[in-house]
């Protein structure tokens, strides 16, 4: 099924594509076409590119994400991720219109060579026409500052990661809860990780940044001025209206409990691999991530209606609800590592 919203062209402007393709004057016409023609081209080129990327690049990069809804159609792909699936479809759009300057025997295969490529070329371009870096790497004086520990080191990667990256992590600056538990993944404190003890570590890195000032304006400053502000605003907050939501509040507690699940699935998954136990891993998991206080609200919220932390807590020690939960998430788990495997 095409995305949504997205006019499909009809056989012959696709076949047309075809022939010009394998005439090498594929670029050439498209250059020269009037409004009209090449509105048809273009859409016969959508035609042909997404499912190249969806198949090739997409649902491959969903899998990694643990976003494996995504993966199974366009058009049930949470809206960041349909954003990152159009900007992809545009990009290897602009490099065939680009690039078919010679005769091409096979259009179809020839976009599946280029696609990642050209999406990889158009990522970093991006990224570098804000400011960050194309490819995020830490200079040395930054490993020395931060006396080369492995942990804070992958934190300073993923702080240049972040501020290239368009959007929010909510009403946050940063997304404490997804570092919160790859810290705890990264370096096994599984006590000793949390929100509080991340934001402590990030504000040490940013202070071993700032200490080249134009660099760290240059490669986090500028970039991050970038970003799209929240459109929500705080509950209860008392000064000025609310900003405009732009989807309904079920909606968007369904998009943070995807987002956390996700998360829960990637942690339980190592823990598992590892050889933990999977009744202690469950338990552990689910209490650190869906008891967390930017989590219940959405549990909360219609159409869920629960209590979530007394109501997790109380199935989390009762022996025929702990047992429930276990072998649902569990399932869960090795579904997607056979997704995965499959891909």
């Amino acid at each position: 099924m095409p995305p949504r919203d997205v006019p499909t062209a009809g056989h012959t402007d696709v076949q047309l594509l075809h022939e010009l393709a394998h005439q090498g004057e594929l670029s050439a016409a498209l250059a020269a076409a009037d409004a009209r023609t090449r509105r048809r081209l273009d859409r016969a080129l959508y035609t042909v590119v997404w499912p190249i990327v969806f198949d090739r690049i997409t649902r491959k990069a969903e899998h990694r994400r643990g976003h494996h809804v995504c993966t199974r159609s366009v058009n049930r792909m949470g809206s960041d991720c349909l954003d990152r699936f159009h900007d992809d479809v545009a990009a290897v759009i602009k490099a065939v219109a680009e690039r078919t300057t010679t005769q091409v025997e096979d259009l179809t295969a020839w976009i599946t060579a280029v696609a990642r490529f050209a999406v990889v070329d158009a990522h970093r371009k991006r990224r570098g026409a804000i400011g960050a870096q194309q490819r995020p790497r830490l200079p040395q004086w930054l490993i020395v500052q931060l006396v080369d520990e492995p942990w804070l080191t992958s934190l300073a990667l993923r702080v240049l990661e972040w501020v290239g990256i368009p959007t929010t992590a909510g009403h946050q600056l940063w997304p404490l809860g997804s570092w919160t538990l790859i810290r705890a993944q990264t370096t096994g404190d599984w006590t000793g990780s949390s929100q509080e003890v991340v934001a402590g570590e990030v504000e040490r890195v940013l202070v071993a940044m700032r200490q080249r000032p134009r660099w760290y304006a240059d490669n986090v400053e500028r970039p991050l001025g970038h970003k799209q502000a929240p459109t929500a605003g705080q509950p209860n907050q008392d000064i000025g209206p609310a900003p405009l939501a732009l989807v309904r509040p079920d909606e968007r507690a369904d998009s943070v409990l995807s987002a956390v699940a996700q998360v829960a699935t990637d942690v339980i998954a190592e823990r598992l691999r590892r050889g933990e136990n999977a009744h202690a891993v469950v338990r552990d998991v689910v209490l650190r991530l869906f008891c967390d206080g930017d989590v219940i609200p959405a549990i909360s919220s219609a159409p869920h209606a629960a209590f979530a932390d007394e109501w997790l807590e109380e199935q989390l020690i009762a022996t025929p609800g702990m047992d429930r939960i276990v072998a649902a998430v569990v399932a869960a788990v090795r579904t997607g590592d056979d997704a995965q495997r499959a891909v």
